[in-house]
C-alpha cells in the first residue's frame, strides 16, 4: 500500500509532465502555465479595429473625402469656367464626350463642372447643418437631461415646438421674403446661408431627444456620484465625465443629419424655394434639367442625380459603420 508522500510525489511528477508548464521559484516544480500578457486596448483603439474591419464604411469614407477634395478644389481642376464668357452655344446639348464627360446643358456649359461646383454647395449644406444641429441639440439635450425638473420641462416643451413646425412651408416663406427682400434681415441673407440656417434649425430635435435620453440614464452612474461628491462642478460632470461616454451615438446622429441636409436642400432646390441662381446645387441642376427626361438630353440628369445617390449612399454606409465601431457587442 502506497504512502502519502509517494502519491503526492506521483501527482507532482504528473503535473511536471505536461507542456507548456514552468517550474515554481526555487522548487524545479512547474505548477502554473506560462500565459503572455495581452496589451491593454484602449477604447478608441477598439473603435479604430473595428471600424477599420468594416470594409463599406472605409470605402463609404474614402468617397465622401474624395467628393470633398474635388468640390473644394473645383475652381482649380475644373477643365472649364462654371459661366464662360461669352457662351459657347455652338457645342450646346453634346452628349458625353472625351471634350465633355459629362456632356453640355441647353448653353454649351461642361456639365462635369457645374457638378464639382454643385457639390460645393450641396456638401457645404449638409456639412454645416450637421455640425450646427448637432451643437444646438447636444446642448439642449444634455441640460435637459442633466437638470431635469422645470428646466427639463421648457426645453423639451421647445424641442415639441420644433417638433411640428411644417419646414417645408417656412422654408417656402423665407425664400419668398429673400426674393422680394421684404424682410430686412432675411433680405440680406444668401439664399445658401438662409437655408443652413433653416435646416439647422429643424434637424437638432433629434439629437437634443437622443442626448436627453442618455444623460437621463448616465447622470445616475456610480461614477458620476463620485465625480459629484469630490467637489467636481456640474460643467466639468457634463463635459468631461458624461459627454465622451456618448460620442458614439452623436458621432452617428450627426452623420446621418449630413445625408438628411442634403436631400432635403436638394429637393427644395428641385421644387424652386432653395438655392437660387446664379449659385447652382445638385438639386438646382436636376430642376433646370427636369424637361430633359425621355429626350437625348437625359444625361442631363442622370449624372447630377447619381453624384446626389452616391454621397447620401456613403453618408449612410459611413454612420452604420461608426454604429457598428462604438458598439462593443458588434460582431463586425
Amino acid at each position: 500500500m502506497r504512502t502519502g508522500d509517494e502519491v503526492e510525489r506521483e501527482a507532482t511528477d504528473a503535473v511536471s509532465a505536461l507542456p507548456g508548464m514552468m517550474p515554481m521559484e526555487g522548487s524545479g516544480e512547474a505548477l502554473a502555465p506560462e500565459v503572455g500578457d495581452a496589451p491593454a486596448r484602449s477604447q478608441w483603439q477598439l473603435f479604430r479595429r473595428r471600424f477599420f474591419r468594416h470594409k463599406l464604411a472605409l470605402i463609404s469614407l474614402g468617397a465622401l473625402l474624395a467628393l470633398y477634395l474635388l468640390a473644394a478644389f473645383a475652381p482649380h481642376i475644373a477643365p472649364y469656367p462654371l459661366n464662360p464668357r461669352p457662351l459657347p452655344l455652338a457645342q450646346a446639348n453634346h452628349g458625353p464626350s472625351l471634350h465633355h464627360w459629362f456632356g453640355t446643358d441647353e448653353l454649351g456649359r461642361d456639365q462635369l463642372t457645374r457638378i464639382m461646383y454643385a457639390g460645393r454647395i450641396s456638401l457645404l449644406v449638409g456639412l454645416l447643418v450637421a455640425v450646427f444641429s448637432t451643437l444646438i441639440g447636444v446642448t439642449v439635450g444634455a441640460l435637459s437631461g442633466y437638470f431635469g425638473g422645470w428646466v427639463d420641462q421648457i426645453l423639451m416643451r421647445i424641442t415639441d415646438l420644433f417638433l411640428i413646425v411644417p419646414g417645408l412651408a417656412i422654408l417656402a416663406m423665407a425664400q419668398k421674403g429673400l426674393s422680394n427682400k421684404a424682410l430686412p434681415l432675411v433680405g440680406k441673407l444668401s439664399s445658401t446661408a438662409l437655408i443652413i440656417g433653416i435646416v439647422t434649425f429643424l434637424f437638432w430635435q433629434t439629437v437634443a431627444r437622443v442626448v436627453r435620453g442618455l444623460f437621463l440614464s448616465l447622470r445616475e452612474k456610480e461614477y458620476v456620484d463620485a465625480a459629484r461628491a469630490s467637489g467636481a462642478s456640474n460643467r466639468r460632470i457634463i463635459i468631461r465625465h458624461i459627454l465622451p461616454n456618448i460620442i458614439g451615438p452623436i458621432a452617428v446622429n450627426t452623420t446621418l443629419v449630413v445625408g438628411y441636409a442634403i436631400v432635403l436642400e436638394s429637393t427644395l432646390s428641385f421644387l424652386g424655394f432653395g438655392i437660387q441662381p446664379p449659385q447652382v446645387s445638385l438639386g438646382t441642376m436636376l430642376n433646370q434639367s427636369e424637361s430633359a427626361v425621355g429626350t437625348p438630353q437625359a444625361y442631363l440628369i442622370y449624372f447630377p442625380g447619381l453624384v446626389l445617390l452616391i454621397t447620401v449612399l456613403a453618408v449612410n454606409f459611413l454612420g452604420d459603420g461608426l454604429r457598428d465601431a462604438f458598439d462593443p457587442q458588434s460582431k463586425h
